[in-house]
């Protein structure tokens, strides 16, 4: 019969700690936001949902593929790539 060994009842799971890697995208998307690139709000009907380059128009939160972001955006949010999704193939 195997054995299974538990933790200990004493264990106290770490407080999280941010990396490196989380200080510098936090630096990154605070020039972002500091510069008016990105705002979490819409500039009037304009905002990340009804944007060309939202992945999920559907969706409350998507990726933006837009080659100067390419990061998770809410669909409220506004950036000045802001494009709006063409009504046909042609465009």
């Amino acid at each position: 019969m195997d054995t299974v060994v538990g933790m200990s009842d004493n264990y106290v799971i770490p407080e999280p700690e941010p990396k490196e890697i989380d200080e510098k995208t936090s630096m990154e998307l605070r020039h972002l936001a500091a510069n008016a690139v990105l705002l979490g709000k819409p500039s009037g009907a304009e905002k990340c949902e009804n944007c060309r380059y939202y992945l999920e128009p559907t969706a409350d939160l998507s990726y933006c593929w837009h080659p100067k972001l390419r990061i998770l955006v809410g669909s409220s949010w506004w950036c000045q790539w802001w494009d709006a999704i063409p009504t046909s193939a042609n465009e």
